[in-house]
């Protein structure tokens, strides 16, 4: 049996609540996953950190300063503000046991600290992964095994979204002000749009450029430089194929719609995150939509909670932790540190092309 893995979090919000519940998940869906010592939370807020160590089973809350000193921990989450990814990171990788990080999206927040993480020595046994769970949907793990098989042939043209309308309200925005952010610090694109950058860059791979960007929406207790929706166009340069990136906290009627479409020239895909279970495809000269259910296909077979039950975001997330832990699943396409930094580098064009400095933050 593989020894325990020695667990801490950097963060202690909604998003590390999440992967608590993954973690929690785990051997409900695999066996043979490693036994998980949940060790240390770490927050900007201590009292914040204690109660997520009560109320989650971790042994202690410590301040940041003093997780960087553990000799103890091997398995780390960075699940706090974007702003505190970057340098999380670099301090996780030189702490002395660390074997495992999870790095949530984005990596970092400006063209400086992309850098920093460029040159940043990983060390030999050290392995990263970043936050890109949707890229575990069963439709995407269909889409994307197809994909690779050519059975859409080469692409012509695509169209990626991930939409909310939280945003339209004043009450929710009042809730959330330390969201309310320009690219590339935070904001729709950052926060919703890297997901929808990185199902591309899954798909089409790194020869993707934007060339062209605008933001839209406007409110007056809202920062004129707020990112509440961007909407960006991509072109592919290895087959010419050109789309669409759209991000937006503000648009009506989509309370959590993420979608990637890819038209090509044998054939075309669409999956929606309203229905992650359920790939349309269609062959080349034909105007039907064929909807497959793909729900139980990940690796290996899981049972529970049954075969005909739909999977959705947490379970996503949970086969983002098998295979952080190192589970072994061949069709999985496990988004690493590169595949962050690649999402990072299109972010930034973006805000580039939005006439913002690239080194722009908070």
């Amino acid at each position: 049996m593989s020894a325990p893995c020695r667990i801490a979090f950097a963060g202690a919000g909604a998003i590390a609540r999440a992967h608590a519940y993954a973690l929690a998940a785990l051997p409900y869906y695999y066996a043979g996953v490693p036994e998980r010592v949940r060790v240390a939370v770490a927050s900007r807020t201590r009292d914040k950190a204690a109660a997520f160590a009560a109320r989650f089973g971790f042994s202690e809350a410590v301040e940041l300063d003093e997780l960087w000193r553990r000799d103890d921990i091997d398995t780390l989450f960075i699940a706090g503000p974007n702003e505190s990814h970057c340098g999380q990171l670099c301090a996780a990788l030189r702490m002395p046991g660390i074997r495992r990080i999870y790095l949530e999206k984005p990596v970092c927040i400006s063209a400086a600290e992309e850098g920093r993480i460029e040159q940043a020595a990983v060390p030999d046994g050290v392995a990263v992964q970043t936050g890109f769970q949707y890229l575990q949907m069963p439709a995407a793990r269909r889409a994307l095994k197809m994909w690779r098989r050519g059975e859409f042939g080469d692409p012509v043209h695509f169209e990626a979204r991930y939409l909310h309308d939280g945003y339209l309200d004043r009450a929710y925005r009042d809730a959330r002000r330390s969201r309310l952010q320009p690219t590339p610090a935070g904001g729709a694109l950052s926060d919703l749009g890297s997901h929808a950058f990185s199902l591309l860059a899954a798909f089409l791979g790194t020869d993707l450029e934007v060339v062209a960007a605008r933001q839209s929406g406007r409110f007056d207790d809202v920062p004129e430089d707020s990112d509440l929706c961007t909407s960006a166009l991509l072109e592919h340069r290895g087959s010419g194929a050109a789309g669409s990136v759209v991000a937006s906290r503000v648009s009506a009627g989509a309370a959590e719609s993420l979608d990637l479409e890819i038209r090509g020239t044998l054939g075309a895909f669409r999956f929606s995150g309203d229905r992650p279970d359920v790939l349309e495809s269609a062959v080349r000269l034909s105007r039907t939509w064929n909807a497959t259910p793909c729900g139980g296909e990940y690796l290996p077979a899981s049972a529970f909670p049954g075969a005909n039950t739909t999977g959705g975001w947490l379970r996503s997330l949970v086969h983002a932790h098998y295979l952080f832990f190192g589970g072994a699943d061949a069709d999985a396409f496990i988004p690493d540190l590169l595949h962050g930094l690649a999402v990072q580098r299109l972010l930034r064009a973006t805000a580039v092309r939005l006439g913002r400095p690239a080194d722009a933050r908070i």
